[in-house]
């Protein structure tokens, strides 16, 4: 496989990578990066972002939700657009290229479709979003679901660390939280939604390509599980009549790896914490978490169905109780099969004429968007074994070019696709209402 670069990819790539960079100075922790909604930093990436948009040709605004948006007009003025972009906020300790990579790939893209002398059939708008990850308060998605229109209400009185609540946190930032319906976007006025973000896996490299198609973001499911036995004196209770929940515990721990093997999904125990802790007592009750992955709904649930039924059949032997809650669930999000074919040919252009399809096993702002249009991504390689969410995140020049050059003409081929399907439009679409801060 040989790759086809457009003429002037890699330098744009060069300013990519340096204003990943200059994003990453923007942090509340000296040392590492860390970035969270509502802050000055938040505030500060906000600000660059809008400029290098503005640079790229496109009117920009913050909306209701405090996303950073850009737009560039189609053939006329009001056509409902094609969102790309990514998320510009971070968990702690993070990495460079985690959704900033998506966010300036897709400005530059704009740019080149700025200064095409053929106007597209809709409008194209970059969208950089914030609170993609959750990370100040437990709320991820927050900015792609204001403009999905599934802002949650009770949001508002979640709590950062500092105990202060998402609602004053919105006023202090600038907005008003009894506007965030502003930030809603309608389906007749979008045509689609494609962003581009680094896999956060080893398949890419391992396989020795640079790009792949995305079919489906996982679907999730998180359980606070406890076994419940008895606590006793470890040097007095003899094995026969001992109920040890960590003992149980951790039978199940490896049994759940086992299962997340057999089924092809990702079963994780992440926290483990047993009671009452003393070096010389049994542990009467332990508690831990389980994050189960998975590419279907179906085989999501299956995995948990045979979980649940070892876990119990574990607690039955041992004597002990077995309890499950669970605290979340996303059900599985495809890709639409239309814009998947655009991010194909997209890849096809650069010289990879099989792409690979990879299912995201990490949540992404595509998740929410899917509630109001069609959705699709483009993975790029990231090295060092996949890492992610860590400062050894990496991209290398060459493959940031040829996502640029895949994602530009994936924007090209939905445009023939839109010409030749005329009525996958409405037009013309009323103007998406702005938020403050709008450039030219």
């Amino acid at each position: 496989m040989s790759d086809r670069l457009r003429p002037g990819s890699l330098a744009i790539a060069e300013r990519i990578l340096d204003r990943c960079d200059r994003l990453g100075t923007v942090t509340s922790t000296p040392g590492m990066i860390e970035r969270v909604h509502l802050s000055a930093e938040h505030r500060e990436v906000n600000r660059l972002a809008a400029g290098w948009i503005a640079e790229a040709g496109l009117e920009t605004w913050q909306d209701a939700a405090g996303n950073q948006c850009g737009r560039l007009e189609g053939e006329r003025p009001d056509l409902p657009a094609l969102l790309i972009g990514s998320h510009l906020d971070t968990v702690r300790d993070a990495g460079r290229y985690d959704g900033m990579l998506g966010v300036l790939l897709a400005i530059e893209v704009a740019a080149r479709i700025a200064a095409r002398d053929e106007p597209l059939p809709f409008a194209l708008e970059v969208v950089a979003f914030s609170d993609e990850e959750g990370t100040r308060f437990g709320s991820a998605l927050a900015g792609s679901r204001a403009l999905a229109g599934e802002f949650a209400p009770d949001w508002w009185e979640y709590r950062d660390a500092d105990g202060l609540t998402y609602a004053d946190a919105s006023i202090d930032f600038g907005l008003d939280p009894g506007r965030i319906a502003a930030a809603a976007r309608r389906p007749e006025a979008l045509v689609g939604y494609l962003e581009a973000h680094i896999e956060q896996g080893p398949y890419l490299e391992d396989a020795d390509r640079a790009l792949a198609v995305v079919p489906t973001i996982a679907g999730a499911r998180r359980f606070a599980l406890t076994m419940t036995g008895i606590a006793g004196h470890a040097g007095g209770t003899p094995y026969a009549r001992r109920r040890d929940a960590l003992v149980g515990a951790s039978e199940l721990v490896t049994a759940i790896e086992r299962i997340g093997i057999d089924t092809g999904t990702i079963a994780t125990v992440g926290h483990l914490q047993a009671y009452p802790g003393g070096v010389n007592v049994i542990p009467g009750r332990v508690e831990f978490s389980l994050d189960l992955r998975a590419e279907s709904n179906e085989a999501r649930d299956t995995a948990w169905a045979e979980i649940e039924r070892t876990a119990r059949e574990i607690a039955g032997r041992r004597r002990l109780a077995f309890d499950a809650d669970e605290r979340y669930r996303a059900d599985a999000t495809p890709c639409a099969d239309w814009l998947q074919d655009a991010v194909a040919g997209g890849i096809r252009s650069t010289g990879d004429d099989d792409p690979m399809r990879i299912w995201s096993r990490a949540g992404h702002d595509g998740m929410a968007v899917s509630a109001v249009t069609d959705i699709a991504m483009l993975f790029v390689r990231c090295g060092r074994g996949g890492i992610s969410h860590h400062p050894d995140e990496t991209v290398t020049r060459r493959d940031t070019a040829l996502a640029l050059d895949a994602l530009e003409q994936a924007v090209l081929e939905v445009a023939e696709r839109v010409r030749a399907e005329p009525d996958r439009l409405v037009t013309p679409a009323p103007p998406e209402p702005h938020g403050v801060g709008l450039h030219r």
